[in-house]
């Protein structure tokens, strides 16, 4: 911490210098469980230096990814929980690094606050942590900015940035894909982090009780459920990458089925889904009949179960299944690739 630094005017207009030192000796911890191999600076300079292990790739194209939490920070303000959005905003970035095939090599966060409390920063920050350790990404730097006036004394936003690698004769592309091909769905572990500015307005969540059990959920609260963890897909995808020829990946985000898995569908194709055959979650099911949502604009806002969607080839579908569930995901085959002009059909 430096003790020399410190400046009363600027305490006095709302920043204090000596939270921010505080908080990053609080979080150095947390960074030091996300150091790998290629990492090669420390907390504390001007950038984060990473080092290119480029051995087996011959023609290595970087890949990078940026997203936030959205407005899923309203509930981890509601509840005064922090230590597990930063999952969710590592998770919207590495997730959709690796649709192209790509393996995340680091992280950086970025915080803006109205007030620096140093163990919230840190729980914050741990969070972002954990994301990395998930996806096996170093977490090599950030910045925690204080701004009084622009956001309340307790509120924050949440952002990041990551950037991975991948040969570029590996990158994952739609050509080879072809009527017959199989999907397969990775199943969510909840909301994940879109769709919650309809969420709110859903159950008025800033006038509900968000700690009591529910039934419809098992038992567990309403917080508890919206604030689960985005799932993190880069090391069983990585895995069925080394085994298995996937002609695509969608990452099921804002926008939902209609809008991702066309993404990874070339024109005159189109993914043939049944809406029976699609996992939805319990808390899904709660959230169209507390809102009266359609079942279109269900599929048409979040993932309903399925967070991640791959294509291969039928031959390979027996063999990617086995693999992924070997590495603990509850795979199932949701769909298949039709000759077809509308790229997705839901039935």
């Amino acid at each position: 911490m430096n003790e020399f630094s410190k400046s009363e005017a600027y305490a006095a207009a709302g920043v204090d210098i000596t939270a921010g030192y505080r908080a990053v000796e609080l979080m150095k911890q947390h960074i030091a469980r996300t150091v790998i191999p290629g990492v090669c600076s420390d907390v504390g300079g001007f950038g984060g230096l990473f080092e290119l292990n480029l051995e087996g790739i011959r023609r290595p194209v970087l890949v990078s990814g940026t997203d936030g939490v959205g407005t899923k920070l309203k509930l981890a303000f509601l509840l005064d929980k922090h230590d597990t959005v930063g999952i969710d905003c590592v998770a919207m970035c590495v997730n959709d690094i690796i649709c192209c095939g790509a393996k995340p090599l680091f992280f950086l966060d970025y915080i803006a606050c109205g007030k620096n409390v140093p163990e919230r920063i840190e729980a914050l920050v741990k969070g972002v942590c954990d994301g990395c350790v998930q996806a096996g990404c170093a977490l090599i730097g950030g910045e925690t900015a204080e701004m009084p006036g622009f956001y309340p004394a307790d509120e924050y936003d949440l952002a990041g940035y990551s950037t991975g690698v991948v040969d570029k004769d590996r990158i994952l592309d739609n050509k080879s894909m072809e009527p017959g091909d199989l999907l397969i769905a990775l199943p969510s572990s909840g909301v994940h982090s879109n769709g919650f500015s309809l969420v709110r307005k859903v159950f008025d969540v800033e006038h509900c009780d968000l700690k009591a059990p529910v039934e419809a959920l098992g038992g567990k609260s309403l917080g508890e459920t919206l604030l689960t963890p985005t799932r993190i897909y880069v090391k069983p995808v990585l895995a069925l990458l080394e085994k298995v020829r996937v002609k695509g990946i969608s990452h099921i985000t804002g926008g939902g089925f209609y809008e991702n898995i066309p993404r990874m569908i070339p024109q005159g194709l189109c993914a043939s889904i049944r809406e029976e055959d699609v996992r939805v979650l319990p808390i899904f099911d709660l959230i169209a009949e507390t809102g009266k949502i359609s079942r279109r604009d269900m599929f048409n806002t979040f993932n309903m179960g399925v967070g991640m969607c791959l294509c291969v080839a039928q031959a390979d579908a027996g063999k990617a299944l086995d693999i992924l569930r070997h590495q603990g995901e509850e795979a199932y085959l949701l769909g298949k690739i039709e000759a077809g002009e509308q790229k997705i059909r839901l039935w």
